[in-house]
């Protein structure tokens, strides 16, 4: 789906027929059947036949196929002159969908997220094309099957980094709410899952009822209490795997207020959590919060835990954040983070210093960065 192979200019369905004939002779397929079916799945499509339909579509300029591939076209390029002369000629655009597997309508484009890769573009006139797309009368809440089936344009736009990078993502999403679009606290929880922190946020804002996870990575410890009886205990339904996803979800967004409450009801600040079987310090070491981090520190938090799935600890997080964030929180104070876990013995490999990549030449640009590491090599070598 959305990893699906860019279609040439002019496709032909002959071509592709030979390349199938082609995977058979070269034992990469079996049947030609299967070596169909096989192409087919590589660009996105369920069947051979319907991958079929689609490229002897493109061949006719005024088909549907064809039209519908120009607007998806105009609306990742941002080209709103040719997305209103295609709504003008063809009302009925507005509410077609795309042959592909993920059977998105215009408007799911908008999000760059759940077609493929290679619409996965957002620029800058986003929300103005989103506006005339639902002036024509685009269904707001039309889903797709993309991930599981039931997206939404405002849920995927929601989860989706490239409106986040452009800056674009929560003006994107305050017209798709104003406009109808449904959402609830599952929402809010898939932008937390996804490294959207402020789109959670403004969607938890719009009075939807939220869990235990989603409470806690937005900060509302207000409701986060409410979870918690009298004494201090969890109260059913919720359960003690919820608890360390909120913990996660805390640690990893920066509220601190929340963290410290969950640390006083017994969260065990050395629990791997789920992902990527990370400890909050690890999650806290990411986002580059010192609050969190010095917190977890006076807990005892283990530093040289190691996470299960890149086998780093939280400095090795710290610095990925640090060099390779896309979207960092603007309270993000990677340098102090990186010393306070220098300081606290976390393991500093020297290679780090030395690295002749981007990586470390980034290193040796930052002088507090450097300054620290090189501290960690001194005191302890290399691990």
């Amino acid at each position: 789906m959305s990893d699906a192979t860019r279609l040439p200019a002019g496709p032909n369905v002959e071509h592709y027929r030979k390349r199938a004939k082609a995977l058979v002779k070269g034992g990469t397929a079996p049947t030609l059947t299967k070596a169909q079916f096989q192409i087919a799945r590589e660009h996105g499509f369920a069947s051979w036949p319907k991958f079929a339909k689609h490229i002897e579509g493109l061949t006719r300029a005024r088909s549907p196929i064809s039209r519908f591939e120009k607007a998806v076209d105009a609306i990742v390029a941002g080209d709103a002159a040719t997305l209103a002369r295609l709504l003008r000629e063809d009302p009925r655009l507005v509410r077609a969908r795309s042959t592909r597997e993920h059977d998105s309508t215009l408007l799911h484009y908008v999000s760059a997220n759940g077609v493929e890769d290679f619409r996965q573009k957002t620029p800058r006139n986003i929300v103005a094309i989103t506006r005339m797309l639902l002036d024509a009368g685009a269904d707001v809440n039309a889903e797709s099957t993309a991930y599981g089936g039931r997206s939404t344009a405002i849920n995927l736009a929601a989860t989706s980094i490239h409106p986040a990078i452009a800056g674009v993502q929560i003006e994107l999403l305050q017209l798709l709410f104003e406009r109808g679009a449904r959402i609830d606290g599952r929402d809010v929880v898939s932008c937390l899952r996804n490294g959207r922190g402020p789109a959670a946020e403004y969607l938890a804002e719009q009075r939807v009822r939220l869990n235990l996870e989603g409470a806690a990575g937005v900060g509302r410890l207000d409701v986060v209490r409410t979870f918690f009886g009298a004494d201090g205990r969890l109260k059913p339904p919720a359960t003690h795997e919820q608890m360390a996803d909120a913990f996660a979800a805390a640690c990893g967004y920066g509220k601190t207020g929340v963290v410290e409450f969950l640390l006083e009801r017994g969260m065990n600040v050395a629990t791997k959590l789920k992902n990527h079987g990370q400890t909050g310090l690890h999650g806290a070491a990411g986002g580059g919060f010192v609050d969190i981090v010095d917190l977890l520190l006076m807990w005892r938090a283990p530093v040289d835990a190691r996470d299960d799935s890149f086998d780093a600890t939280p400095l090795g997080w710290a610095l990925y954040g640090w060099s390779e964030g896309e979207t960092p929180d603007p309270r993000a104070d990677y340098p102090t983070v990186v010393e306070r876990l220098v300081a606290s013995g976390v393991p500093v490999k020297s290679e780090w210093l030395t690295r002749d990549d981007a990586f470390g030449r980034k290193v040796r640009a930052d002088a507090r960065i450097y300054a620290a590491l090189e501290r960690g090599v001194t005191l302890k070598g290399q691990l």
